[in-house]
């Protein structure tokens, strides 16, 4: 018996992944963070350290979010904003008021608050994209602490931006470049890195030209938004008499380490280049629909075999949350509640996120011997007949409403019956509520 071991029995499991199996009545042993074998219960002795009865519930890969801003961890309940009637507003009253206030503590303990969150809603593999423009050196540092406290698995990066003024967008370059390059040499399997970058209008050809170069050296892709709002593209065709992934694509931003986050307002060349350079693209609808920004059209990004995924913006952890909006405001989008309609595409966006987050971390989205063990343990007795062909349906409506009982990452239990393990979230909580007040006050 290894002291690192671990025992999922009468599990119901739902592999995902590729694979996409549903296996009922069956046990998954975990040793040394990874799935060793997987079998039918009552078919294997094995002496284990611990058990988890998995009885009257659902076993599945933990989710994974491929765009996420831990630095907006603070605005919850947030009231002292100016109005805002557009996205630029929204960015000028709200975010880029808000990160200019984060310091080191507050950088740190955002990102703890949030991914105690996470593991309450089984997400275990975040992409985050990170601003605190009067805090930038160590910043990414300073998330990777929080990040190693939790023990779940997060790429991180700068977004820079000359927004700011040359110096901060010096100061965002050199943040990406240490923390790329301490990434490289760590070669650790729980964080990884990208070259961040804000977007297309708030960023000029000098700065743009100086990233590619620094990222394309490392061997790093670019987290950028783009084209979230016809803003966008509006400075994009005015400034260099170019669209924006036409822009992003001169300068090498694109490619298949990249992601481009939102992709609202594209055209047909757009998603030709995004499909031809394999860039990913992170959906991100309730953030969207919060902004008045628009409707990402998923349905035509799987039909011109675009590689897209979902994110969440930082509105929410809850990726079952996320994926059950996707669906309504495609509907909306399209202008038709048949399910047929986009009901496959919005729920590939699932599997599409474990093929793009294993661009980076390789062995995680799918239960399956050799993989690393993270799992997620959700309450589920299920009413109608459950079975591979219509597992989605039970995901969107109805697995979706229940609770996630038990988050895994690396064969670590982080939450178990509900409760968090690794740290005191009492002393989190109360820690983040004077840290935020202090940011509230200056607003």
């Amino acid at each position: 018996m290894k002291n690192n071991s671990l025992l999922i029995k009468n599990a119901n499991i739902y592999t995902g992944g590729i694979s996409k199996k549903l296996l009922k009545g069956y046990e998954i042993y975990i040793e040394d963070g990874r799935i060793s074998k997987i079998f039918k219960s009552g078919t294997k002795k094995i002496n284990v350290k611990k058990i988890i009865n998995a009885d009257n519930k659902i076993v599945m890969p933990g989710f994974i979010n491929i765009h996420m801003h831990f630095y907006s961890t603070f605005a919850t309940g947030l009231n002292k904003i100016n109005p805002s009637n557009n996205f630029v507003d929204v960015l000028n009253n709200l975010w880029w008021k808000l990160d200019k206030k984060l310091d080191s503590k507050a950088i740190y303990y955002s990102t703890l608050a949030a991914l105690i969150n996470a593991v309450k809603h089984g997400t275990t593999t975040i992409i985050d994209h990170h601003s605190s423009p009067f805090s930038i050196r160590g910043s990414l540092f300073e998330i990777e602490k929080a990040v190693t406290r939790c023990g779940l698995r997060c790429s991180l990066c700068y977004e820079v931006s000359d927004r700011d003024g040359d110096k901060r967008a010096e100061e965002g370059i050199k943040e990406n470049y240490e923390f790329i390059k301490y990434v490289k040499n760590k070669n650790s399997n729980f964080i990884k890195a990208l070259f961040g970058l804000h977007a297309s209008f708030t960023l000029t050809d000098k700065t743009l030209a100086i990233a590619s170069d620094i990222g394309n050296s490392l061997d790093t892709g670019f987290h950028i938004h783009c084209a979230e709002d016809v803003i966008d593209q509006k400075d994009s065709i005015r400034k260099y008499s170019m669209r924006v992934v036409e822009r992003l694509n001169k300068f090498m931003i694109t490619g298949d380490k990249s992601i481009f986050a939102h992709c609202v307002h594209l055209n047909e060349k757009e998603k030709d280049i995004i499909r031809m350079t394999s860039t990913a693209v992170a959906i991100n609808p309730q953030s969207n629909a919060n902004n008045a920004v628009g409707i990402s059209d998923i349905k035509n990004f799987a039909k011109e075999n675009i590689l897209y995924g979902i994110g969440t913006d930082a509105m929410t952890v809850n990726m079952m949350e996320e994926l059950r909006a996707a669906l309504w405001l495609s509907h909306l989008k399209n202008k038709n509640p048949n399910p047929t309609l986009c009901f496959n595409d919005v729920s590939k966006m699932i599997e599409n996120n474990v093929i793009i987050a294993n661009r980076y971390f390789k062995g995680i989205g799918e239960i399956k011997e050799g993989n690393f063990a993270d799992i997620i343990i959700i309450d589920y007795y299920p009413c109608t007949p459950l079975r591979e062909n219509n597992f989605s349906g039970h995901l969107i409506f109805g697995i979706s409403r229940q609770r996630v009982d038990t988050t895994i990452v690396n064969g670590n239990v982080l939450m178990e019956n509900k409760e968090i393990k690794f740290i005191d979230e009492k002393e989190v909580g109360e820690k983040s509520i004077k840290i935020s007040k202090k940011i509230w006050d200056t607003f």
